[in-house]
């Protein structure tokens, strides 16, 4: 139950100086953060989540300006605190989880010296009593055989246990209130669930506040006591979760909620957010009546067939590791009708990037064959193969990284059509796909860091279609983008498959987007593809133990029971 106030952002408003100009970034924002509770601040990208997060350390960047308003922790106002008093506050009262566990810990020291440290700094204990409570921190979040993390350095650990690392130098000195920056973000989906529930019930054993910043909702519906809304830098509403969930009093949260892929059946275009050049919210737009029907799964033309598929790669030996084979893709059979999007699903290093890859042959196989229309691919020499890939295109999860930076949109688009037409008709094709991703002709002439991350993206899908292939990848391709953003590039990703039959082989972790766009279903683990088959019998009727533990670790918005009583 929660119980007293113990953080207070009151009125706060911050702007920051970008050449000679002061730009808002929060206005007026109040929140009030109470003992034993996990409040969850939501919004999208840019909304000013993680701005609030640093002025509540005291770790604002030197452009920024407060101009107005406080930040309370126990009669002290955290703005105006001096050096020595936040040095002795951060990490034994107020301690912070960043997003990028591997950005946060330092690859020169082991994970146990860093932990050893944090305790060190602000506790009166000698080095052999930090190193027993730091082995107690790693067993109390679960990490498997403690004394050999201790000893291990951060990139000799996945992102689910560096990020747990970094909750042990949290908790270590058991502060009263943990700030905690969108921790899950790049974590798979079982290991986001076991990284939730170690956080809920650390709030519950050490009684600590929790502030749990995220742009996921469903994330905030897991674990979060009640919901604060950001929007822009405007606090936009803040109410218990149940309440925020079922009825919402902001258009924006609304908007939100609506947004969200589900895991109910497919095939439908979401709700988006229209907004005008302010950035202010103009409408929800949503999905009008008439949706393309699913084509079948089974029974038509098979565009890509996958028979046996391998790739082993070889590690060599280093000083800190030994040299090992790892099967990346283990004789992967798989077939995909024309016209129709098949999700392959699987946690990070299961190997679903890599068959990407030996799809497009930017890799090669050790064995197998890749089939288009039933010729093998396997077999073609640098011309052919470079002919083949003009029916193939692949979306990249990172588009700010897929484009060049000194290119402007027409050349990037166009460069499909350059290499393999010699250019002709490249401004006719440019401004046809500028407006089939939906962006203005006016975009042509600009550059990439013009446009936000939605932006971008619906860039690097007009560039795949520059050549009309038949067949795209989409490696994680809306991963990285917040709910209304992603439902936008969803919808087109619809819209364009109906308007130039375009087959999908869609790669994500994420089952809830999966299961809306997908007609069939693989499942892949350790490189294998242990379940296969239509969309609704693998959700439905899952026979894998993995394909259950996959979906059973997804946040279901609309199954969640209040996690603490009202205060």
């Amino acid at each position: 139950m929660a119980g007293h106030d113990v953080l207070k952002i009151e009125d706060l408003s911050i702007s920051f100086r970008t050449e000679g100009t002061l730009r808002s970034a929060i206005r007026n924002a109040s929140l009030t953060l109470r003992s034993g509770e996990i409040l969850g601040l939501v919004g999208e990208s840019g909304s000013g989540k993680t701005i609030l997060s640093l002025a509540a350390m005291g770790l604002l960047p030197p452009n920024a300006m407060v101009t107005g308003g406080r930040v309370m922790f126990e009669g002290t106002d955290l703005l105006r605190a001096g050096a020595s008093a936040l040095r002795r506050l951060r990490g034994k009262r107020i301690s912070m989880i960043f997003q990028d566990p591997m950005a946060s810990l330092d690859p020169i020291f082991t994970c146990g010296d860093q932990i050893v440290e944090a305790i060190l700094l602000h506790e009166k204990l000698g080095r052999r009593g930090a190193t027993a409570r730091a082995l107690a921190l790693l067993e109390k979040v679960r990490m498997p055989d403690p004394p050999r993390i201790m000893g291990s350095y951060p990139h000799e650990l996945s992102g689910g246990q560096c990020q747990r690392v970094m909750i042990a130098m949290a908790v270590a000195c058991n502060p009263d209130v943990i700030i905690a920056d969108e921790p899950t973000t790049a974590l798979d989906v079982t290991v986001q669930k076991q990284v939730l529930t170690l956080l809920r019930e650390l709030n519950a054993e050490i009684g600590a506040a929790v502030l749990l910043i995220t742009h996921d909702l469903g994330v905030i519906h897991e674990v979060a006591d009640r919901v604060a809304v950001i929007y822009h830098g405007d606090m936009m509403e803040e109410a218990r979760t149940a309440q925020i969930f079922s009825a919402p009093k902001s258009a924006y949260t609304r908007a939100l909620i609506a947004s969200m892929p589900s895991m109910s059946p497919p095939r439908t275009r979401l709700p988006v957010i229209e907004r005008d050049a302010k950035g202010e919210i103009v409408s929800v737009v949503k999905p009008s009546a008439t949706v393309r029907a699913a084509p079948a799964v089974t029974g038509g033309a098979t565009l890509l067939e996958l028979r046996g598929l391998t790739k082993t790669y070889t590690l060599q030996a280093t000083p800190l590791s030994a040299g090992r084979e790892v099967r990346a893709v283990d004789d992967v059979s798989l077939a995909i009708p024309a016209r129709s999007t098949l999700g392959l699903v699987g946690e990070s290093g299961c190997g679903k990037s890599t068959l990407s890859r030996l799809v497009m042959r930017l890799i090669e196989p050790d064995s197998g064959d890749i089939l288009i229309e039933g010729q093998n691919l396997a077999g073609l020499d640098v011309a052919a193969m470079r002919q083949a890939r003009r029916d193939m295109a692949l979306v990249f999860q990172n588009p700010y990284g897929s484009l060049n930076p000194r290119e402007t949109v027409r050349d990037l688009i166009a460069a499909p059509v350059d290499i393999h037409r010699g250019g002709k008709d490249r401004d006719a094709i440019v401004a046809r796909l500028l407006d089939a991703v939906g962006l203005p002709k006016e975009a042509a002439g600009k550059y990439p860091h013009e446009f936000s991350g939605g932006q971008r993206q619906r860039i690097v899908i007009a560039r795949a279609l520059a050549l009309q292939p038949r067949l795209v990848i989409c490696d994680e391709a809306v991963s990285a983008l917040d709910v209304s953003v992603q439902a936008q590039v969803l919808n087109l990703l619809h819209d364009l498959q109906a308007e130039f039959d375009l087959t999908y082989l869609f790669i994500s972790h994420d089952m809830s987007v999966v299961r809306h766009v997908s007609d069939s279903i693989a499942v892949m683990q350790k490189g294998r593809i242990v379940e296969s088959g239509p969309a609704e019998e693998v959700f439905e009727r899952p026979r894998n133990p993995y394909t259950r533990t996959l979906l059973d670790a997804v946040p279901q918005v609309g199954t969640m029971q209040p996690a603490a009583a009202e205060a």
